[in-house]
């Protein structure tokens, strides 16, 4: 199965995964999307592999979403496709571990706060930057809010600077940092490649039943996300951005 903008290997129950848009920061975009869903659907299938690693470059886990193609659009992209991707990490019969180096910033943050586990090395930085830009992480915050709570994702929204590995440690952001990550990932991989996919799946979904209502949030979610998108100045700072690389309170 070809891809543009992932690297996918699978052996031995583990598909791995590598966001492989390095020009770009492995930004999200349409493409990279379906892509990651046709990957997921593979652990999803009942006789597909149990575990899911995911990660990007020794520079960048996930920029984001994709500004530049934002500022191209007359038309904001819908939210729901990535919403409902992120779904399927947290609540899929299978475990979702996301490996951070470096930037992980905005839908990053997201991305890898919808994964089961959070492995980091030391120079993991995670933020959310979208208030720079008159925006807020409105499909970001549920899946943050679980992992760390409502008052800390509150802080990162309002506060927009990164924290780092071991503050995200503390946090509860990542589960594990270690340098290098390599042999803290292979110490995971070596106990959870042993798990029995049926019990893997009623595992989870008893805890998304029971853990936070993600699926609940989700209309209110995309609805912010929309608004805030569809707002005229926002999308000229976002453009101002992309093409002048200014922020909107610079001259």
């Amino acid at each position: 199965m070809a891809y543009e903008t992932l690297a996918v290997d699978c052996r031995d129950g583990i598909l791995t995964v590598h966001l492989n848009r390095p020009e770009a920061g492995n930004v999200i975009n349409s493409l990279l999307i379906a892509e990651l869903g046709r990957a997921v659907a593979q652990c999803e299938a009942p006789d597909g592999p149990s575990v899911l690693v995911l990660g990007g470059s020794a520079e960048v886990f996930c920029a984001g979403g994709d500004f530049q193609a934002t500022a191209a659009a007359d038309v904001p992209e819908d939210p729901e496709p990535l919403y409902d991707l992120w779904l399927r990490l947290a609540n899929g019969p299978f475990v979702s571990l996301a490996v951070a180096r470096g930037r992980v910033n905005a839908g990053g943050v997201g991305l890898a706060a919808a994964c089961d586990i959070v492995l980091a090395d030391g120079t993991a930085s995670f933020a959310l930057s979208e208030m720079l830009f008159g925006l807020f992480p409105a499909c970001v915050l549920p899946f943050l809010i679980r992992r760390v709570g409502a008052q800390r994702a509150h802080y990162l929204t309002l506060t927009t600077q990164p924290v780092g590995a071991a503050q995200a440690l503390a946090w509860g952001l990542a589960d594990a940092v270690e340098d290098p990550v390599e042999p803290l990932l292979r110490r995971h991989l070596v106990r959870l490649r042993r798990l029995g996919k049926p019990a893997i799946g009623r595992y989870k979904r008893h805890r998304a039943e029971t853990a936070g209502p993600l699926a609940e949030a989700k209309p209110a979610a995309l609805a912010a996300n929309r608004a805030l998108f569809g707002d005229p100045q926002i999308r000229e700072n976002i453009r101002r951005y992309v093409t002048e690389m200014k922020f909107p309170w610079e001259e």
